[in-house]
Parts: structure tokens; C-alpha cells; sequence
């Protein structure tokens, strides 16, 4: 039974899943490293769910009792749980480490769950001390709003493992849907062509950031592609293309684009740093 979900990085993603899972009724531990990465997340976790309260979604007795339910700490032997979450940066070396380090403090029991987008489960698990429990759980951003779920099978993972997750996912009232370990899971695979070809016709001056935005908001995108990389994050997006440009040998349609490069080289990484293609002044998140 799940009891305890931990949460390890506080980041964008991590704190929004340790919000959703708060609101699921889960206890939440969130861990990171950095103690101005947990207070921030405790001021943006605080501000969504008054978000709620002055939207009459919850009252605001459930917004402490939400809140309360998450424990920040910044000390690693703290992550204890029947599963936990690794939300840090897209880097396999650093995920290895962080749930090798992890399972010094957790039984042979625990679920290690990647939220990765672009790193294949199958590769970690070769490095992980418990290789069949481990799975990709791969949230959308915002995490607390966004549905869909990826559960990652990699060659080792167990099927209950797999058949646990989702069941979890249920309960943060998600719409799981279970995949094999593949290049950019479903949604990488077949969305990264929204983000690159339209970087290819701004690239050629066919068309504005602005215009193509609108015209593929017109016929029923919610964001368009240069808003939704602004949303993501320049780096994380551009990482993910670099992920499945080298998975796919270089073939030449998975290319990353040298506008993105450029901005990710000049730190306009979307709205986390107030600009990307488009200008946020105070809205750095």
C-alpha cells in the first residue's frame, strides 16, 4: 500500500508533483539539495493552493491540511517511502547516483520512479541497485494541472511495478498510459516535430514566432509551439531533441534547431529566466 510518495528535486516539476500528490491525500516528502530550492517551493506550493481557495476549489481548511501533508527537508536519509520520484536534472550519471544513494536508506520494496523525458529506463536500470523497480513515471508540465502520465516500462521492469504506478496515477487523479522503453516514450516521439518544424519555418523567415504561434492556437492548440517551449524550458526542451536526434543516429529530422541552441547558449531558457521567444519580465518561475 501507498502511503508515502518522496519527491527528489523541487524544481517546476518536482514541487508541482508533491502538490498533486498532497492534494491526493498522499504523504509527501520533497527533497532537494538546495535549501532556496525548497523555500521556493513552499512559497509556490502556498500560492496555488490559495489559487484554489480563492477559486472556491478547496476551502481553506483543506489548504492547510493539504500543505501539511508535505515535509521539505533538505537531508537525503529523510527520503524514505514506498515510492520515490526523482524530478532532478536530465542527466543519467545523476539519476544513477541519486537512487544508488537512495536505496542506502529504503528496503528492497521501494519503487524508483524517473520522471525523465528523454533518458531511457532501460539504461539506468543497468546502473540501479534494484533494476526491476525501477520505471519511468513521466509527468507533464504544469504537473498539479496536466493529465497524462507516462509509465515507462525498461527491460527489467516488473510488471506489478508498472501495474502500481498506474494505479497510483489514478489516485492523483491522472490518465496514465503505460509504454515500452523507447526514444522519447509517445509524446516526445511524435510532438518533437510541433516544436521542430516550427523552428525550422521561423529559421527560413516563412513565418513569425508570433504568427505561427496564432495559427496553430487557430486551429485548436492550446499553446502554440514557441509559447509551449517558453513554458517547458529552452534546455529541457532542446535536451530532449538532442536525446532522440543521437537515439535515432543523427537522421536528419530529428535535428535540433540552432535557433534553440543560440538561446539555451544565451540563457534565454523561457519563462523560468523572464525570456525565451518570447519577453516575461517579472514572471520568472
Amino acid at each position: 500500500m501507498i502511503i508515502t510518495i518522496c519527491i527528489c528535486g523541487a524544481g517546476t516539476m518536482g514541487r508541482g508533483i508533491a502538490q498533486e500528490a498532497a492534494q491526493s491525500d498522499f504523504n509527501v516528502i520533497l527533497f532537494d539539495v538546495s535549501v532556496s530550492a525548497i523555500d521556493k517551493a513552499k512559497v509556490i506550493i502556498e500560492k496555488n493552493l490559495q489559487y484554489l481557495v480563492d477559486k472556491e476549489k478547496i476551502s481553506s481548511a483543506e489548504k492547510i491540511e493539504i500543505y501539511n501533508r508535505i515535509q521539505f527537508t533538505s537531508d537525503i536519509k529523510k527520503c524514505m517511502g514506498e515510492i520515490i520520484i526523482e524530478a532532478i536534472a536530465e542527466f543519467e550519471d545523476a539519476k544513477i547516483n541519486l537512487f544508488n544513494e537512495l536505496a542506502k536508506y529504503n528496503n528492497e520494496e521501494v519503487i524508483f520512479a524517473s520522471n525523465t523525458s528523454s533518458l531511457s529506463i532501460s539504461s539506468l536500470q543497468r546502473k540501479i541497485v534494484f533494476p526491476q523497480r525501477v520505471v519511468g513515471m513521466h509527468f507533464f508540465n504544469p504537473a498539479y494541472i496536466m493529465k497524462l502520465v507516462e509509465v515507462v516500462k525498461g527491460n527489467q521492469t516488473d510488471d506489478n511495478i508498472a501495474t502500481a504506478v498506474y494505479d497510483i496515477c489514478l489516485q492523483m487523479n491522472k490518465v496514465p498510459v503505460i509504454c515500452k522503453d523507447a526514444p522519447g516514450f509517445i509524446v516526445n516521439r511524435i510532438a518533437r516535430h510541433y516544436y521542430l518544424e516550427a523552428l525550422k519555418l521561423a529559421e527560413d523567415g516563412i513565418a513569425s514566432y508570433e504568427d505561427i504561434d496564432a495559427v496553430l492556437e487557430a486551429t485548436g492548440f492550446k499553446m502554440g509551439p514557441f509559447k509551449l517551449m517558453d513554458l517547458i524550458g529552452m534546455d529541457i526542451n532542446l535536451a530532449v531533441s538532442q536525446s532522440l536526434y543521437n537515439a535515432f543516429d543523427k537522421t536528419e529530422r530529428f535535428k535540433p534547431s540552432s535557433v534553440q541552441i543560440k538561446k539555451v547558449k544565451d540563457g534565454e531558457l523561457g519563462k523560468k529566466t523572464g525570456k525565451g521567444f518570447y519577453n516575461y519580465p517579472n514572471q520568472k518561475i
